[in-house]
């Protein structure tokens, strides 16, 4: 899966409990009728692709969707989300505005008789 949209905020990084768990968090703002606010974690080692970019690009960021359970003191079963970047890359304007142009043909038209 993956997300296309700017980025809203960029989270500093986590160093998470005694074993050195790494994470980093990103929230991006799609760019549809209803802009919704995705909020995505790195961790370990991916926590670095984010070094490179800043509040505001718009980015394509790839994404695995998690899910797990969380049973509390009283017994009750809670259930969790998650989306997890694995990959994030600048999102080319030109890409975007691709649809908008017309197809150009090179072939010119002249008076040649073709055999076909």
């Amino acid at each position: 899966m993956e997300i296309i949209g700017k980025i809203k905020v960029l989270k500093q990084l986590q160093i998470i409990g005694n074993n050195g768990f790494k994470k980093r968090e990103v929230v991006i703002t799609t760019e549809e009728k209803y802009p919704q606010q995705i909020l995505i974690e790195f961790t370990q080692d991916k926590c670095e692709l984010l070094k490179a970019y800043a509040v505001g690009q718009a980015v394509k960021i790839k994404i695995n969707l998690r899910g797990r359970e969380w049973i509390n003191s009283q017994g009750k079963a809670i259930y969790f989300n998650s989306f997890q970047g694995w990959s994030i890359e600048l999102q080319n304007a030109l890409e975007d505005e691709s649809s908008y142009f017309e197809p150009v043909s090179f072939i010119e038209d002249d008076d040649t008789d073709l055999p076909f």
